[in-house]
């Protein structure tokens, strides 16, 4: 049931995407509501509620649905991830072929995935409304239950406070040493510098931005003594953050590669956080 209702949950965002001529949606008398067919695909979507029976009940933290232009939906509701295809035929959508992870989760996440399963099943109607980067998709069955979303818009690298999650040798990801989570961050400026804590020691440099390139100079520390795992995990990135590297961003995350292949992965307060 899990994996039909995360199925069905992608495909219902994917089917806003193609439009037949009758679709749902403003015609431009400036109530901000937009067509349905548009301002879908390449938007994060943070599942907000869902409601059932007249039951509204909150997502799960990190609950979201991405859609691409070629039929594809990734998403997560807050413990499992999953990938569905789509089949559209105007403002209606039929399930394809999904897949999803089988992570055991919490019960109270469980019982939303399980909501979801009984919600999610044969023809769903969706309707955007808003513009920009502040704009809701609902979802709604043929027996009235519905899912609400809210589009949030990606984190800019400069500006943004970037918690260090986890190290990186060329393709493969490790974890940070036990005990140091939520101890390492850096953030980037506009005027070039970058600013931070390396897990034990604050620093401060420069890190110039060109392109998806970021060069760091030499980084200025403190020197305190910290226990074995900080002083690891110090060592670790401060492998990463010097000279010319590469960076990417995927709407909140962030990775960092160095000629080494040395990287980090980071992530980014949740929109208004």
């Amino acid at each position: 049931m899990t994996v039909s209702a995360l199925a069905l949950f992608t495909l219902a965002a994917c089917g806003t995407e193609s439009g037949s001529g009758g679709g749902s949606g403003d015609s431009g008398d400036g109530s901000g509501t937009v067509r349905t067919e548009s301002h879908v695909t390449g938007v994060h979507w943070n599942v907000s509620s869902l409601t059932v029976g007249g039951k509204k009940t909150a997502a799960p933290e990190g609950a979201h649905v991405r859609i691409d232009s070629e039929g594809k939906a990734t998403g997560n509701l807050g413990c499992n991830r999953f990938t569905s295809d789509v089949r559209l035929d105007g403002d209606k959508v039929t399930v394809g072929r999904s897949t999803t992870t089988g992570m055991a989760c919490e019960k109270d996440v469980q019982q939303f995935e399980n909501a979801m399963g009984k919600a999610f099943h044969g023809e769903l109607e969706a309707a955007v409304a808003g513009r920009g980067d502040e704009q809701t998709l609902t979802l709604t069955t043929a027996g009235g239950d519905s899912i609400a979303l809210a589009s949030e818009p990606p984190a800019p690298l400069t500006g943004t406070t970037w918690k260090v999650t986890g190290l990186a040798s060329g393709s493969t990801a490790a974890s940070l040493p036990a005990g140091t989570e939520d101890k390492a961050h850096l953030t980037f400026a506009k005027d070039g510098s970058v600013e931070g804590s390396l897990g034990c020691n604050s620093f401060h440099g420069k890190a110039a931005v060109s392109g998806f390139t970021l060069a760091f100079g030499p980084l200025v520390t403190t020197r305190k003594m910290c226990p074995g795992p900080e002083m690891e995990l110090e060592r670790a990135l401060l492998g990463v953050l010097e000279g010319r590297t590469t960076y990417a961003i995927d709407h909140r995350s962030l990775s960092i590669e160095a000629k080494s292949g040395k990287g980090l992965d980071a992530t980014a307060p949740a929109a208004g956080k």
